[in-house]
């Protein structure tokens, strides 16, 4: 008989998620998707996974999460039935584990932490409250997995001194067919169009791309496609819709990957968003994408997207995101060339996943093996 996983997600919109079902369905797993969603209608079906929609919540709003969270603790017999018949269970970041761990019952217990919130890093009366939840959460977890080697050491090692299994899963970009992307094909010449693709929250980046773009002379454009966070970025996206050559397009799905990145010749990686703590620790989505279809990203050299960069030897990796525009002012198409045949170069195997790391994942979270840190 086929095992059956209980998943509970913040999002069930969020295509990150509908990413993680089927690596576990590839891996040979049942999938029942619990949790809420934040936009629009849910789906009822992830990748055939029936879903329990638990209501609405919203971007950067805590208080209204965190009362999410207790309604759906004080009526929990929905959440139990979808349940019923589950072997194991598996949380996608730490609001959701409160609600995993309330219905694990004997199960296995997994915590999937793919970003470090701030809370849980600050010293205020909120955050070592959020702290010490997490703390006691841990210590009934029987494996967390996370995106980045530099969670596992900076946090998890250095900040949490956890004894708990960690297994490193990547966000490399999913392949099963066994087709490699298709690598996009700007033409290697200015305008210099640069990509930012996902979720978009940083302002200080959207601002610094909005000067650019005006002050290049028509030398640097911009494509924005995804989910713009509306707390973050406030009026500011609505700007860069009226700038010459920014071009907005909405939320996208893994199918229009090449059509996007076919358009862009970088990719910005820099992300100022909780800078310092998780915005230099993190490995985003857009990375993999990005050199998965031909595009160059463009990182800082002091977080461990820009150290991935330059032990990897590709990408454009700066000091500052200041230097962007006068690189890009003195960049010949030769120079493109070259940056181009590097990320062509790099190993498939670095940036895409296939069945046998969806196998690999299923196994750790039946616990199958006993995995310490690795990657997919």
């Amino acid at each position: 008989m086929t095992r059956h996983l209980a998943y509970f997600v913040h999002d069930l919109g969020d295509a990150a998620v509908a990413r993680r079902v089927r690596m576990i369905h590839a891996g040979g797993l049942r999938v029942t998707v619990i949790g809420f969603h934040r936009h629009g209608t849910p789906p009822a079906f992830i990748d055939g996974a029936p879903t329990l929609d638990l209501g609405a919540t919203a971007d950067g709003r805590l208080l209204q999460r965190a009362g999410a969270v207790l309604r759906t603790l004080l009526r929990f017999r929905p959440v139990a039935a979808a349940m019923d018949d589950c072997d194991m269970v598996m949380a996608r970041n730490l609001e959701m584990l409160v609600l995993a761990n309330r219905g694990r019952g004997g199960r296995r217990l997994v915590y999937e932490c793919l970003d470090i919130h701030g809370l849980l890093l600050g010293n205020s009366l909120a955050s070592r409250l959020i702290q010490r939840i997490e703390r006691n959460l841990l210590r009934r977890v029987d494996l967390v997995i996370t995106s980045s080697s530099r969670f596992i050491d900076e946090y998890f090692h250095r900040r949490r001194s956890t004894s708990v299994p960690l297994l490193l899963v990547e966000n490399k970009v999913l392949a099963l067919t066994g087709r490699a992307p298709v690598i996009g094909e700007a033409p290697p010449a200015p305008p210099w169009v640069i990509g930012w693709f996902g979720m978009l929250r940083c302002r200080r980046s959207l601002r610094m791309l909005i000067e650019m773009v005006r002050r290049s002379g028509g030398g640097i454009e911009l494509v924005l496609a995804g989910v713009p966070a509306v707390r973050e970025l406030g009026d500011l996206f609505e700007v860069a819709k009226t700038v010459p050559g920014i071009h907005v397009s909405g939320a996208y799905g893994p199918d229009d990957l090449s059509s996007l990145y076919s358009r862009v010749h970088f990719a910005w990686a820099i992300d100022y968003f909780e800078e310092g703590l998780n915005s230099a620790w993190l490995m985003p989505n857009r990375l993999y994408e990005a050199l998965a279809h031909g595009a160059v990203p463009i990182a800082l050299g002091e977080v461990e997207t820009g150290a991935w960069l330059q032990r990897h030897a590709v990408g454009l990796v700066v000091d500052t995101a200041d230097n962007v525009p006068a690189l890009l002012d003195r960049l010949q198409p030769a120079d493109f060339a070259v940056l181009r045949a590097r990320v062509a170069q790099l190993p498939r195997s670095a940036v895409v996943v296939g069945p046998a790391a969806c196998h690999a994942l299923a196994a750790a979270i039946a616990d199958e093996q006993q995995p310490v840190a690795v990657a997919a």
